[in-house]
């Protein structure tokens, strides 16, 4: 495969996050991008794709459809209780809830400003900003 030599500015928690992977995965700096590139590319043209690691390396799976966001709102609601939220997602598997935790944990400020979007939504506000969706009087 040909390759192009490109410039490119990243924030300094970037960097340090695919040093990580890097080293981690025992890559180079610019294999290990090109890697999350790709896979990021695919990810948005065919949204519900993911990609594992697994005993035969990476691969291509099908996501479940709940956003973190709605997970840790929940896990909040009860107090952060892992067994309370597994009861209240049954279908999910240890795993997957685990993943969204530790997701969480990584990342609070991008989920928490969502929650913090999701709390701002109430049927007036939308009401007001989308007049249209109001149910009319019939009377």
């Amino acid at each position: 495969m040909a390759t192009k030599a490109k410039g490119i500015r990243i924030s300094d928690q970037l960097d340090r996050e695919i040093t990580y992977e890097s080293e981690t995965r025992g890559k180079s700096w610019s294999a290990i991008t090109n890697e999350l590139l790709e896979e990021a590319i695919r990810m948005r043209r065919v949204p519900g794709i993911v990609f594992i690691d697994g005993a035969t390396g990476r691969r291509a799976a099908l996501a479940r459809g709940l956003d973190i966001w709605e997970i840790i709102a929940t896990w909040q609601e009860v107090s952060r209780s892992y067994e309370e939220l597994h009861q209240k997602y049954p279908w999910l598997t240890e795993t997957q809830l685990r993943a969204a935790l530790a997701y969480y944990e990584l990342y609070p400020d991008e989920i928490d400003a969502r929650l913090e979007r999701e709390a701002q939504l109430t049927p007036e506000r939308v009401w007001q900003e989308f007049p249209f969706l109001k149910p009319r009087n019939r009377y």
